[in-house]
C-alpha cells in the first residue's frame, strides 16, 4: 500500500485542538499540509488567523491558462484520544488490521483530507490537473471554532465549485452527498414570578410558580403534529424528489431511533424521521433549573432558567426565526411574570441546490469512480462552513468515506483501509469533471 507510510506520518501527529498542551503539534499537522502542496508544485503557507493556524494554498491547473478554481476543505485537528485504556492500538500509531486502518484522524478528518491533497498532487505532477484547486483548512473544527469561516468572508477570490471529504456513506458501497445542513440558534432564559420562593401550602394555587409557567411557554412553540408552530417554519425549502428517492435508501427511522435508546417523540415520528431531523426545525430543551429537584422541599419557586436550542431548517435565516422564537415566548409567558431572553450563539443553516452543475457532476464523477450514483441526503447537524460557502454562491460537493461503525470521537477509529484509494479515486475523478464548470 504506497499511501500508507505517508499517511501514516500525518495521523501520528496528535494534533489535538481540545488540549492546548498540543498546540504545536496543530502547527505541525498544519505544516504537513503545506509541505505536501508544496512538493506537489504549489504554494502554501501556515496563517495565524488570530491565534489560530490555518493551512492555505493552491496548485494551479497544468499548463496555465483560464480554468475553473476548485476550493477543498478540510481540518487537520483531532478529537482527544481518552479513555486511552479502550484502544486496542495506540491512538497515534496507525495500525491496519483485518480490513481498517486504526488510528485517531482516520475518518476524522485527516484521512479524508489526504485523499484530496493526494488526488490533487497525482493529476498536477502528471500535468493533468484541469483546475485550480485551493486548499483552505483548519486547525480547530473540532472545538467549534469559526477562524475559516471567518477567513473565508474576508476572501475575496471566491470559487466556481467547493469540495469537502469529511462525512461518510450510508452503508458500505452506497455513497452519499450531503446537499443542507440544519443551523442553530441558542437561547437562555430566565423568568421570575415573584420577590423570592413561598411555602407551597400557604401560597400553592394563587401565586405564579416559575416551573409551572416556562414549562407552559416552551409547550406553546410545539405544533400538535410534532413540529413547530407555523411561524418557527417560515422560510423552509422542501426536499426535491431526488432527495426523497435518496432518503428513501436509508435505514427505517424507527431502526435509527431504536439504535439509540430513544423512544419515538409521537405516533408519527418514526416514520417522518428524515423529514423532521434533515428538512424541518425542531426545538429542544437543552437544560432546565428551577426550584429544587433533588430532595424533598415543598417550595414554590420563582426563578427558572432553561438553555433552548432550536435547529433551523435549510431555507431558513437565523435573523427572522430568532426573534420569532423570543416573541412567541413573550406572548405566552403569563401576566406580571418577568423574562430575559439572551441569544448566546447562533450559525446559520446551509443549502446547496442538488440541481447545480457541480453536484450533478459530482454524481456522475462518483458513479463513474465507485459503480453507484450517490444518495442526496441532508445532515440534521450544523457545519458553519457550508452557509459561509453558500453564501459566497460556491456549490459544495459534502460527502465522504466514513461508514455507521467508524467509531469517530471514539476508541478505535478506523477506515475501511480499501477506502483510501478509492477515496484518491473519487477525489480525481471530481477534479477532472470540474473542468466543465
Amino acid at each position: 500500500m504506497e499511501w500508507f507510510d505517508e499517511l501514516a506520518e500525518f495521523l501520528r501527529i496528535p494534533s489535538v485542538s481540545a488540549d492546548p498542551a498540543h498546540g504545536d503539534d496543530v502547527r505541525r499537522a498544519a505544516e504537513w499540509v503545506c509541505e505536501l502542496v508544496r512538493a506537489a508544485g504549489g504554494e502554501c503557507e501556515v496563517l495565524d488567523w488570530h491565534g489560530q493556524p490555518l493551512a492555505i494554498g493552491e496548485l494551479r491547473a497544468s499548463g496555465g491558462g483560464e480554468a475553473p478554481t476548485v476550493l477543498c476543505y478540510g481540518h487537520f485537528d483531532v478529537q482527544p484520544p481518552a479513555p486511552l485504556e479502550l484502544w486496542e492500538s495506540p491512538p497515534f500509531e496507525p495500525e491496519i488490521r483485518g480490513e481498517y486502518l486504526y488510528g485517531r484522524g482516520t475518518v476524522d478528518d485527516k484521512g479524508q483530507l489526504y485523499m484530496l491533497l493526494a488526488a490533487a498532487r497525482a493529476l498536477a505532477q502528471a500535468g493533468e490537473l484541469p483546475v485550480n484547486v485551493r486548499f483552505c483548512c483548519d486547525g480547530e473544527e473540532e472545538t467549534g471554532g469559526h477562524s475559516i469561516v471567518d477567513f473565508l468572508a474576508e476572501d475575496e477570490r471566491g470559487a466556481d465549485a467547493a469540495i469537502i471529504f469529511d462525512s461518510g456513506m450510508i452503508r458500505r458501497g452506497l455513497p452519499a452527498f450531503n446537499v443542507a445542513t440544519r443551523g442553530l440558534a441558542y437561547f437562555h432564559l430566565t423568568l421570575r414570578t415573584g420577590a423570592r420562593d413561598l411555602h407551597s401550602g400557604m401560597y400553592g394555587g394563587a401565586a405564579l410558580n416559575a416551573a409551572h409557567a416556562l414549562v407552559a411557554m416552551l409547550d406553546s412553540l410545539i405544533a400538535r403534529d410534532g413540529t413547530l408552530v407555523e411561524a418557527l417554519r417560515k422560510g423552509v425549502v422542501a426536499p426535491t424528489d431526488e432527495e426523497l428517492a435518496g432518503w428513501a435508501e436509508l435505514p427505517p427511522g424507527a431502526d435509527e431511533l431504536a439504535e439509540q435508546g430513544a423512544r419515538p417523540k409521537d405516533p408519527h415520528a418514526a416514520e417522518d424521521f428524515y423529514r423532521r431531523t434533515f428538512a424541518e426545525p425542531a426545538l429542544d430543551v437543552n437544560g432546565i433549573f428551577t426550584g429544587e429537584p433533588r430532595l424533598q422541599k415543598t417550595v414554590l419557586p420563582v426563578e427558572a432558567i432553561a438553555n433552548v436550542s432550536i435547529r433551523l431548517a435549510p431555507g431558513q435565516k437565523v435573523a427572522e426565526i430568532a426573534p420569532e422564537v423570543e416573541r412567541l415566548l413573550r406572548e405566552a409567558a403569563p401576566p406580571g411574570a418577568e423574562l430575559e431572553v439572551e441569544l448566546w450563539s447562533s450559525s446559520e443553516p446551509g443549502l446547496v441546490p442538488p440541481d447545480s452543475r457541480a453536484v450533478q457532476l459530482g454524481l456522475e464523477a462518483f458513479e463513474r469512480a465507485l459503480g453507484t450514483r450517490p444518495a442526496l441526503v441532508r445532515s440534521g447537524g450544523t457545519l458553519p462552513i457550508v452557509p459561509a460557502l453558500a453564501g459566497k454562491g460556491i456549490p459544495t460537493v459534502i460527502t465522504g468515506f466514513g461508514l455507521p461503525d467508524s467509531q469517530i470521537h471514539s476508541p478505535n477509529e478506523r477506515l475501511v483501509a480499501e477506502y483510501v484509494p478509492l477515496g484518491i479515486a473519487a477525489a480525481r475523478e471530481l477534479f477532472l469533471a470540474f473542468a466543465a464548470l
